[in-house]
């Protein structure tokens, strides 16, 4: 079997994970129960999770030249992530994400440091790698210009994209035009203007996702598979509005699933399956990934997935 190739242009983040019962109220102080350095970045666990499924994949953005920096490019090598296309930056710092991790959900700060230097400069530095891709996957975690650049040198390119809208941001048509998938959770997929403002101005309410889903698909010509959590991912199918459902598991930490979902839908599309094989494949890797602590750690192997009844 022909071994997928993958190309993501996206960012590299430690994640400084606290984990508390709760969140603090405004200008309360509480004790924490535990603190974690975890290498992170959605641009870095979808390449993770992608390297952990068998694909081969190369790894575009930056890091600092500071410690943070080192441990993350050491850790996606040890995973099989090719990365030689990370810029190391001595004059700026690595990315972090502040993650607030509570019995409940997660709560995150994004300081992009070196990926905000993602140029589109530097993304045109890799065209040769997004050219010699199955599939690009990109997300927003890098200045909006750059995700863009990545995205037209694939389309140039014959290569097919995916974008995953994250985080939130609303964005100009012909951006999402370039993209042959998007990825939204609900959240992102109203942030985008999937409902307008409602059925006031002649959109669809939030509640009824169905008609909006079926809505943009028509307007814009591409795939959304929209993310639902602990029920799945959505997308049209023939038309009509098709849920995959995710099978039943004991969530540990859910902070990589959105990530571990692209990276395994896009393993399946540059392997050469169609969007239902993929998304049915996807959503049983995802729901592996939260079985265990840490985004990266947590990301599951070809055997881990297979091993998941359909």
């Amino acid at each position: 079997m022909k071994r997928p190739r993958i190309a993501i242009v996206g960012s590299l983040n430690m994640d400084l994970v606290v984990t508390a019962e709760r969140a603090p109220r405004t200008g309360e102080t509480l004790q924490g129960e535990s603190v974690h350095f975890i290498p992170g970045g959605k641009g870095a666990n979808q390449a993770v999770a992608c390297a952990r499924l068998g694909a081969e994949v190369y790894m575009i953005g930056a890091v600092g030249g500071d410690p943070f920096g080192t441990t993350i490019v050491d850790e996606m090598r040890k995973n099989g992530v090719l990365t030689d296309r990370i810029d190391v930056l001595s004059d700026t710092a690595t990315g972090i994400a502040s993650i607030l991790h509570t019995h409940e959900d997660n709560s995150i700060i994004i300081v992009p440091g070196a990926n905000g230097q993602v140029t589109p400069e530097r993304v045109e530095r890799s065209r040769d790698l997004i050219a010699w891709a199955d599939v690009l996957l990109v997300q927003l975690e890098i200045p909006l210009e750059s995700a863009v650049a990545a995205l037209r040198i694939a389309k140039e390119s014959g290569v097919r994209t995916i974008l995953n809208p994250a985080p939130a941001r609303s964005l100009p048509e012909e951006v999402l035009r370039l993209a042959d998938y998007i990825t939204p959770n609900e959240t992102e997929f109203a942030i985008l203007g999937a409902y307008g403002d409602g059925e006031s101005d002649g959109g669809v309410a939030p509640e009824n996702w169905q008609a909006g889903l079926a809505a943009w698909t028509s307007r814009y010509g591409h795939s959304v598979i929209l993310t639902r959590g602990k029920h799945g991912a959505s997308y049209v199918k023939d038309g009509a509005p098709e849920t995959v459902a995710a099978p039943p598991v004991q969530p540990v930490d859910t902070t990589g699933a959105g990530d571990c979902l692209n990276a395994a839908f896009a393993h399946g599309l540059a392997s050469g399956w169609d969007t239902e094989r993929s998304l049915r494949f996807a959503v049983r890797a995802a729901s592996l990934s939260v079985t265990k602590f840490g985004a990266q750690d947590g990301m599951p192997t070809l055997e881990e997935v297979e091993r998941i009844p359909q």
